[in-house]
C-alpha cells in the first residue's frame, strides 16, 4: 500500500465521488446510492458507506423487511453481501494503481442473529505485489450493543497490471 494518496487507487471516480460528496450533509448516503447504481446488487441491501479511507471502510445496513427472511433477523446473504462490499471498500481504497485485484472466494461465519442497525468494519493492509497471489481479508460485523454477528472472509486474487 502506498502512503502517498496520488499513488493509490483510492484517487479513482469512486473514491472522487466519495471525497466531494463526504462534507455535504446527506452526503455520504448519497454517495452510497450512487455506489449501489454502479454496483445494483450490492445496491439491492440499501447498505449505507459511512467511513472510507485508505485500507479501512465502515458500512451499515439498518434492519428492515426487505433485508430479512422468515425467522425475523437480517438474512445471512444480506450479511455476506454487506461484509463483501465494506472489505471490497477497504481493499479497493487500499490497492496502489499498479495492482489490480478480484474476489475468489467468500465465506461468512455467523455467531449471532442479525437485529437492529448493523455496522461493518474492515482494515486492509495490502502487502508488496510481485507476482500474483492470494490475500485474505475480513469485514467485522457488530449489532448496535457491539457484539460479532457475523465475520466475512474475502479471499483476493492480486497481480501487477498489465
Amino acid at each position: 500500500m502506498s502512503d502517498n494518496p496520488a499513488k493509490s487507487a483510492s484517487t479513482g471516480p469512486l473514491f472522487t465521488a466519495w471525497h466531494r460528496l463526504k462534507g455535504f450533509p446527506g452526503g455520504t448516503w448519497l454517495f452510497s446510492r450512487y455506489l449501489g447504481w454502479k454496483v445494483p446488487y450490492t445496491g439491492s441491501i440499501g447498505a449505507h458507506v459511512r467511513e472510507l479511507g485508505p485500507g479501512y471502510a465502515k458500512v451499515t445496513l439498518r434492519d428492515r423487511h426487505s433485508v430479512r427472511q422468515h425467522l425475523g433477523s437480517v438474512h445471512a446473504v444480506a450479511l455476506l453481501n454487506l461484509g463483501e462490499v465494506t472489505s471490497g471498500l477497504a481493499m479497493l481504497a487500499a490497492l496502489s494503481p499498479d495492482v489490480r485485484g478480484i474476489v475468489t472466494r467468500l465465506s461468512a461465519e455467523y455467531l449471532k442473529k442479525g437485529r437492529g442497525l448493523l455496522t461493518a468494519q474492515s482494515h486492509v493492509t495490502v502487502p508488496p505485489v510481485s507476482e500474483p497471489m492470494e490475500h485474505r481479508i475480513t469485514a467485522e460485523i457488530t449489532d448496535a450493543v457491539g457484539d460479532v454477528v457475523c465475520r466475512v472472509t474475502a479471499v483476493w486474487k492480486l497481480e501487477g497490471r498489465r
